[in-house]
């Protein structure tokens, strides 16, 4: 499985942040480019435990099985997938302190290891282990910079 705990990932997602610039534009979906990289460093937050989010009921239902299928292949996100409105940015963004916060974010978790993961449920998942939020932290990413055809 491909993870952001692996140095070389870590490096493959760096350098695909390098990439992007103020004029990036979008693919799909409705976030322009800082709005995107603040969504994932909030991500990044949730993942790392800096931020609580709430247990949604449906994922209280349906959210172990779904996690299963994501967390046991290497396929990406869908488009357009669904997300937690605490994760949701609709203001104007500063492109480069979002940018520089992402980074600082992606190493610190890579770094963390493991340990450093947050001991929250995720929101729609439910209970992840070490290695869940490491697929997870990556695949979110991935689908990201992809988004923004980096």
């Amino acid at each position: 499985m491909i993870t952001l705990f692996d140095q070389a990932i870590h490096d493959q997602i760096r350098t695909r942040i390098d990439k992007l610039t103020p004029a990036t534009q979008r693919q799909w979906g409705k976030m322009n480019v800082g709005q995107m990289l603040a969504h994932c460093s909030a991500g990044l937050d949730m993942q790392m435990g800096t931020i609580k989010l709430k247990r949604v009921f449906i994922g209280r239902i349906i959210g172990p099985l779904i996690k299963k299928m994501v967390t046991s292949n290497d396929e990406p996100f869908k488009k357009n997938s669904p997300t937690a409105p605490e994760l949701t940015f609709v203001d104007e963004r500063d492109f480069n302190k979002e940018k520089e916060r992402l980074i600082g974010l992606v190493d610190r978790f890579t770094k963390g290891g493991t340990a450093g993961v947050s001991p929250y449920p995720h929101p729609f998942f439910g209970k992840m282990s070490a290695d869940d939020w490491g697929i997870m932290a990556y695949k979110h990413l991935d689908h990201h910079l992809s988004q923004f055809g980096v």
